[in-house]
Parts: structure tokens; C-alpha cells; sequence
């Protein structure tokens, strides 16, 4: 009985974030024979050291051999998909309406009213070998993640009483009388790390949504597992393109380095967190809800 009342107590998110890491650890957090953690560089001293730490703090991490790159990244964003369904799911009333969460696909944006007119600019361009040079293939972003709204009926709108009719608001994208596809309300980069020139595609991606869309801009958001403040420092600060970077495990990475005393690593931290540029990823759903 005492179990039970033991869980009762503990948040659903607290759960769900212990959950994900158990998946992780279950999975695409490895500690090798030399024990370096999986998401570690291994030519980097800190790295290691920082990567083990948030690996001890969050459970014993599973043994063997690190997966390959691409199926790591695949890998961490099932697993960022199945915590944002598990707590983002559950704000229904913080954030009311009809929500999906899913992996992105090359022109999934595309099937989104404030960037369905990249289709045509697509075709366009897939005609003219000309325009296709001219525009290149920057307009065509592919998310990892985007949380979707669907439109909304007039029975839905109408319920608590009588806001629309026939004659007014017939343009407003969020009601389905008007002909509007999908809303799109969060394009989210999962990278398992930040140790390449790659990890500022998501900058090049977040300034792209920001420039081709058509309405209003959705959450754009980076949850990352990488363990070294410099390179989260390297996408986190600045501003206008990225709303906020989200640590796979920010209280972890906070304790390690105050008991590795990296002052450096730890100014820079504190640096992100105070100026609101690094959350956690048990933040996050809560953001998504603004």
C-alpha cells in the first residue's frame, strides 16, 4: 500500500520523464567496454566525463556497443514521440483541441495551411530546371517531429454558445467550413547530439519556417542529448529563430558538472538557463501548451 501511495504522489510528468530515460538506457544510451557513454565524444576528455555522469545520475546505463549514427537519431526520436504523446496529450485542458504527434517526413509541412503553398513551388520548380536553380531546396524543411492541430467544426466552435455563422469569420484558418488544411503547431529537432556542423541545420531550419510561412509561426524547439555546454551553447544563444533548446536531462547535466567542478561548462549553463535559451525536456510540454 505505502508503493501505491508512493506513485500516486509522483507527477505524471516525473514519471514520464523517468520513463523515457529508462527507454533510453533500454536502448540507444550505451555504456562500452571502456566505459564511454554512448552519447559522449570520445576524443573529447569532458565529454566523457560529463556524458558518464548524466548516465549514473539517471540509472545504470545498459552495456554494449553504440548504435550506429543514424539509428541512434532515429531511435531518440521515437522515443521524444512517445514522451511528448504520454505528457503533451495530457494538457487537453491548458491547450483544448484536436492534436497529433508524429515523425516528419520530406514535405510534411507542406500539408499545413501556413506551408501548403511549398507544394506548389514544388511542382513549380520541378518543371523548370531554371526556377529550381533559382530557388534551390531550402524552402523544403523536413522536421523531425511536428505536433499538428486539425481544424475545427462549427458544432465545436458553437459550444459554449453561438460565435460564428454563416456570414462572418469565413477565413479564419482553425474552422473546417473555411477549407483550411492542418495547422501546424510544432516543428521539433531531435538530435541525439551536437558534435557537427549538422546540428545547425536546425538553425537553418527554424529561419526557413520563420520565412516561409503563411499565418502564424509554430513552436520551432531542439531536444538534444548531447552532454557539453559549449556546443548546446552553439544552437541555444541568440534569438529569433529557435524559441528554446531542451536538454534530455538538464537537472542531471547541472549536478555533474558542480561535482566534476567544471566552472567553465558551469557558467556557460547557467548562462543558457537564466536567459532562458535551455529548458528541460520535462519543460517542454508545458511550453507547447503557451
Amino acid at each position: 500500500m505505502g508503493h501505491d501511495h508512493v506513485m500516486s504522489d509522483t507527477a505524471l510528468f516525473s514519471e514520464s520523464r523517468k520513463a523515457f530515460h529508462a527507454a533510453l538506457l533500454n536502448s540507444v544510451l550505451r555504456i562500452d567496454a571502456s566505459g564511454i557513454a554512448s552519447n559522449a565524444d570520445r576524443d573529447n576528455k569532458n565529454s566523457i566525463r560529463v556524458a558518464s555522469g548524466i548516465a549514473k545520475r539517471i540509472g545504470n546505463g545498459a552495456r554494449g556497443a553504440r548504435l550506429a549514427g543514424p539509428r541512434s537519431g532515429r531511435r531518440f526520436e521515437e522515443l521524444c514521440v512517445n514522451f511528448l504523446r504520454e505528457t503533451f496529450f495530457k494538457c487537453e485542458h491548458l491547450r483544448p483541441g484536436s492534436w497529433s504527434i508524429q515523425r516528419g517526413a520530406r514535405l510534411t509541412i507542406a500539408r499545413h495551411e501556413q506551408y501548403a503553398h511549398l507544394t506548389a513551388l514544388q511542382d513549380a520548380a520541378s518543371r523548370s530546371p531554371e526556377l529550381a536553380a533559382v530557388l534551390g531546396s531550402d524552402y523544403i524543411i523536413t522536421p523531425d517531429v511536428v505536433i499538428t492541430r486539425e481544424t475545427e467544426d462549427d458544432a465545436t466552435l458553437n459550444a459554449p454558445r453561438r460565435l460564428v455563422d454563416e456570414r462572418h469569420a469565413r477565413l479564419a484558418s482553425l474552422r473546417k467550413i473555411n477549407g483550411g488544411l492542418p495547422l501546424l503547431h510544432a516543428s521539433i529537432s531531435c538530435k541525439w547530439t551536437l558534435r557537427s556542423d549538422r546540428a545547425q541545420n536546425s538553425r537553418a531550419e527554424a529561419l526557413n519556417l520563420v520565412r516561409n510561412r503563411k499565418g502564424h509561426l509554430p513552436h520551432i524547439v531542439v531536444v538534444t542529448a548531447e552532454p557539453l555546454p559549449s556546443r548546446l551553447a552553439s544552437l541555444a544563444l541568440g534569438t529569433g529563430d529557435i524559441d528554446c533548446v531542451y536538454s534530455f536531462a538538464l537537472p542531471e547535466l547541472r549536478d555533474t558538472l558542480d561535482e566534476l567542478d567544471l566552472s567553465d561548462a558551469q557558467e556557460m549553463l547557467q548562462i543558457m538557463i537564466e536567459g532562458k535559451r535551455l529548458k528541460d525536456i520535462a519543460d517542454l510540454p508545458l511550453d507547447l501548451a503557451v
